[in-house]
């Protein structure tokens, strides 16, 4: 990813008069706050990324305290550093506390920084390409058709092991891809996305998508329907190392092609004849992000269930202090949103000790009132 090439030379007016940006359109070089642009350079974004990157990996060992059994960092501190010396993480070796430490709450905290930096990124993208605030594989019932795809794909016998785990992101992939090609056909017929039409498009197929969730899990045994149940709500279980291996390269994968779009998605958001004017191929950059975040979706879905508003708070956040350039704001975006989910699954498992509230719940309380501030209060926006 080059941070250092000068954006494109162009004049395009980005907002009405009144000084509100139409919604969705950006300049192609960033906003500091609310002041002036900025070129990003180097310097700059290395000077706000180093910090997010360092308070992610503090905010990630200060989380790992939380939980039925309270772990000092010292205790941390010690475990971590004696697992990494001896190469091995037996309960003989590292005791009681070390095994939940080492085999519950790191690979937990790592899934969901893991699952928040994904969701946070599919939203700026999907943010981009639809030129719609709104966007977000939640509110377009993106998350819903993977979790039936997934859900359908357990109900046929496919389970959560090394081998057959690699079905399951290609499983939400297939529903996932289904609705953004729903979505993707209504932008065609308006020319673009207003927000009614996003907002219809979503709700219809959540309605449909979760009338036949509710079906799969109603023909399903009694204990597997409990649990899918469970899963739906959104809940990041611990995986084994070796699964959560597998769902890295998927996710990490998915991410750095979608990085690597960033510069030509600054020129897209400010339209589609614009971007092909300065020798976009907006038809390529189209697809490549509609399927990775098809993709990155359905692996998301397949291990944590339908987690939702990630992907619209945290671009939005980042968007208003970082300004609007992905070259910046993909990679922000990504480092907030899992440090958020994290901050969120603690909550989640800690407020009500020892049970546990689904994280989708937390996110969807948090994100909640934040979509009806948007739709009340920024309306001038969306018009």
């Amino acid at each position: 990813m080059s941070i250092t090439t000068d954006p494109p030379r162009v004049s395009v007016q980005t907002g009405p008069a009144n000084g509100h940006t139409d919604s969705g359109a950006v300049p192609v070089s960033g906003k500091i706050g609310m002041g002036g642009v900025a070129v990003l350079t180097a310097a700059r974004w290395s000077a706000v990324m180093a910090p997010l990157v360092v308070v992610s990996l503090v905010l990630s060992v200060f989380s790992l305290q939380f939980g039925t059994q309270w772990i000092g960092l010292t205790q941390i501190i010690d475990i971590l550093g004696k697992v990494l010396r001896e190469g091995t993480a037996e309960s003989e070796h590292i005791g009681t506390i070390g095994v939940i430490l080492i085999q519950v709450r790191l690979p937990r905290v790592l899934l969901g920084f893991l699952v928040g930096a994904c969701l946070a990124s599919v939203g700026v993208v999907l943010q981009a390409l639809l030129r719609n605030p709104l966007a977000d594989p939640y509110v377009l019932g993106v998350s819903s058709g993977a979790a039936l795809s997934v859900a359908l794909a357990i109900l046929l016998g496919v389970g959560a092991t090394v081998v057959t785990f690699s079905v399951l992101p290609l499983c939400g992939f297939a529903g996932g891809m289904l609705s953004l090609v729903v979505v993707y056909r209504m932008a065609l017929s308006y020319g673009r996305l207003p927000i009614h039409a996003l907002l219809l498009a979503g709700v219809i197929l959540n309605a449909i998508f979760s009338a036949m969730i509710m079906f799969v899990t109603s023909i399903m045994e009694p204990n597997r329907s409990a649990g899918t149940m469970t899963w739906l709500m959104g809940t990041l279980n611990a995986p084994s190392y070796p699964v959560l291996g597998i769902l890295a390269c998927y996710l990490l994968g998915g991410l750095v092609i979608l990085f690597r779009q960033a510069r030509r998605l600054n020129v897209l958001t400010l339209g589609e004849e614009s971007a092909r004017s300065l020798g976009i191929d907006t038809e390529q950059v189209k697809r490549v992000v509609y399927v990775m975040s098809a993709l990155i979706t359905g692996a998301v879905v397949s291990v944590s269930g339908m987690i939702g508003f990630v992907g619209m708070v945290i671009p939005h956040a980042v968007r208003f202090v970082l300004g609007a350039d992905h070259r910046l704001l993909l990679p922000a975006s990504a480092c907030i949103g899992g440090m958020y989910l994290v901050c969120a699954d603690t909550l989640a498992r800690t407020l009500l000790t020892p049970a546990e509230i689904p994280v989708g719940i937390v996110t969807a309380l948090a994100g909640g009132p934040f979509f009806i501030y948007l739709l009340m209060w920024r309306k001038d926006r969306f018009v």
